[in-house]
């Protein structure tokens, strides 16, 4: 049966690069393995059929005789020694990186490394002034430390460490996968390709321990919800000796009595008395640094938003503070007495005496008003 053109085989063109010829053959040989179709012969001369393409035209020599002779021009150099050949580097150099994939480990030999300790997360509650001006918190973690009697290698302390008879100190093992034999992590020592006989009483062989520790975290100032402070190698403690990972403080900031956050601005409702807003005047406002005096003009209706420049926060982004914008609600007394009802009944009477309109919003809405319902229900 005619070969077909291994350009075809990969659904490449003749100017790929071999970046683009090792993607192809990458995602051909991970969906056409024989472990991931099993009983499935077609997959399995597909997968075969990419090899011997990707044999070919990931070797400079071999695709520039292909692409001038074609087959012919190969003569015994590809398709017939199966996948034990040379080809393009050797079946390891081939196909390590692709079956890391499939497999979830290297083709490659030798021991398993020293593993990396987790990154751990602490979630640390603020009130607004201590993440607005910063500070240093202690926190108390638990976390997994490196074993003190065994060094982090799982012996009892004196007593000594075998090689694995599994797999003869190598830490991975050579297993048949169809028709292929690959390496895989040894399930004995889990690639350290040493044995513990006499596991560690303290750690019982797992060279780490359960612990907690106290440490300081300095908070810088202008922190807010979601940020993170990492602490370098203050995570959990690596595997067979290996490097801790790293804690990552989360920033939760605790909602305040007075001011919402807004970037780098903080917002607050201040309420006005009716006649204050009416007539103007001064009132008391809170900020971070101490109560200041706010001008309120007369006639200020309620919702109107003043701002305090420079009285908002200064994040760990910017050099520059922000502003306080104040929001007036204007509060209609009430527990009135008589005298005073009257009273208001009586300026009530004067506004209407005056001919002029002096609420503006009430004036605006009632002609909405009006003119909906003449339309709607004339």
């Amino acid at each position: 049966m005619a070969k077909r053109d291994y350009y075809e085989v990969l659904g490449v063109s003749k100017s790929a690069s071999q970046d683009e010829i090792k993607k192809a053959y990458r995602r051909l040989a991970m969906k056409n393995h024989p472990d991931r179709n099993p009983g499935d012969e077609d997959a399995e001369a597909r997968f075969k059929e990419a090899f011997e393409a990707y044999e070919v035209l990931s070797d400079d020599q071999k695709k520039a005789a292909y692409d001038q002779f074609g087959h012919a021009g190969l003569g015994g150099a590809a398709g017939g020694g199966g996948f034990g050949g040379a080809g393009a580097g050797g079946f390891g150099d081939i196909f390590g990186d692709i079956f890391s994939d499939i497999f979830g480990g290297g083709m490659g030999g030798g021991r398993q490394r020293a593993a990396r300790g987790a990154d751990l997360r602490y979630d640390l509650d603020l009130d607004l002034e201590t993440a607005i001006e910063g500070d240093t918190v202690e926190i108390r973690i638990p976390t997994l430390e490196q074993c003190e009697a065994c060094g982090g290698d799982g012996a009892e302390p004196g007593s000594p460490v075998d090689t694995c008879d599994t797999c003869k100190g190598n830490g991975q093992v050579r297993i048949q996968q169809g028709f292929l034999s690959i390496q895989q992590t040894c399930p004995d020592c889990q690639g350290s390709g040493k044995k513990v006989r006499n596991p560690c009483r303290k750690c019982h062989g797992d060279g780490r321990v359960q612990s907690s520790k106290t440490l300081s975290v300095k908070v810088p100032p202008g922190v807010d919800n979601g940020d993170r402070i990492r602490l370098s190698g203050e995570g959990e403690a690596g595997e067979m000796g290996g490097p801790a990972g790293d804690l990552y403080v989360q920033i939760n900031v605790k909602p305040h009595e007075f001011f919402v956050r807004d970037g780098n601005n903080l917002r607050a409702n201040v309420p006005v008395d009716m006649i204050t807003a009416a007539l103007g005047g001064e009132i008391d406002v809170p900020t971070l640094k101490g109560k200041v005096s706010l001008r309120v003009p007369a006639e200020t209706q309620s919702g109107k938003t003043f701002r305090l420049r420079g009285k908002g926060v200064q994040s760990v982004r910017t050099s520059s503070p922000g502003d306080l914008l104040v929001k007036v609600s204007v509060e209609t007394p009430v527990n009135l007495n008589n005298k005073q009802k009257k009273l208001l009944e009586e300026f009530r009477d004067s506004l209407e005496e005056s001919g002029r309109s002096h609420s503006p919003a009430t004036t605006s809405w009632l002609d909405k008003a009006k003119r909906f319902f003449g339309e709607h229900l004339s």
